[in-house]
């Protein structure tokens, strides 16, 4: 995407951006409803489309030229550093907006929200491994590192859930693993191809990619969305916006260097440094 962690090198989602672009073509945040005579797959796959037209529209509001630095080992530890931030609290989030959709009498979504918890639990630490694995101290180093991009993420799904109606942490939710679905396997080969045999630092990507649980987990949360009313699903397609935008969004500041990195990793190496 179009920052730090989310960049169109490291996401493959600007060579699959046509199929976003059909849907978008296709029907309009605004104007999608249901008629009478659809049936429910049809009722499915106009959901979908309202949700990823929102992230279409945002992929068009933040267009830049910018481009962030090629990516190297060093970067990927930074990238992962990243990944641990937008993992670590998902469960204990999810939880809470459980608790929040029970209080207001949404079973099916205090279900759908818990069962995340449940999915979720644990991704934080194969990031933790994934730096491990290219030679670093992992809690050391994501206590250093906080990428920019990701604490403004983080704050918006924080303030998704902390209110009555956490209805906003469903769109995030969808955007995080819909784009997740673009990271294919000849992305993760070519991570992978960036470092010595038996550097295994590509644990956390397998698993929020195309060919882990995301496509899975879309089709359910779409399905959830689906029994939604329309104004419901409205509010879920303008979080599906918010939370591309800020995925999308190139940091204010200039990207981080490797050179920079590298000063703050040096002293958190477990052996010595790897090559970028």
């Amino acid at each position: 995407m179009r920052n730090e962690f989310f960049s169109p090198e490291s996401t493959g989602f600007v060579s699959d951006e046509i199929a976003l672009k059909q849907s978008y073509r296709q029907t309009s945040v605004h104007s999608n409803y249901f008629t009478a005579n659809m049936n429910y797959a049809e009722r499915v796959a106009q959901t979908q489309k309202l949700l990823d037209n929102a992230i279409v529209s945002a992929w068009h509001t933040v267009k830049t030229n910018r481009r962030p630095p090629k990516l190297t080992c060093t970067r990927w530890v930074w990238q992962m550093a990243g990944a641990y931030h937008s993992s670590c609290h998902t469960s204990r989030l999810m939880e809470e907006a459980a608790q929040r959709f029970a209080a207001s009498g949404r079973q099916i979504l205090a279900q759908w929200a818990a069962q995340k918890a449940k999915e979720e639990a644990g991704h934080d630490q194969l990031a933790l491994l994934d730096i491990q694995s290219m030679g670093y101290k992992a809690e050391a180093v994501v206590q250093v590192m906080f990428p920019n991009a990701i604490k403004s993420w983080l704050d918006y799904f924080i303030q998704s859930v902390q209110v009555s109606d956490p209805i906003n942490c469903i769109g995030h939710s969808y955007t995080s693993e819909r784009l997740g679905t673009f990271q294919r396997e000849d992305y993760i080969q070519s991570i992978d191809a960036l470092f010595p045999p038996g550097i295994y630092a590509t644990r956390w990507l397998r698993v929020h990619s195309g060919i882990g649980a995301e496509v899975k987990h879309i089709e359910d949360t779409v399905k959830i969305v689906t029994e939604l009313t329309l104004s419901e699903r409205i509010s879920v397609a303008r979080a599906c916006y918010e939370s591309a935008i800020l995925r999308f969004m190139p940091p204010k500041e200039n990207y981080i260097s490797d050179e920079e990195l590298l000063k703050v990793l040096k002293p958190l190496e477990l052996n010595a440094c790897l090559g970028v």
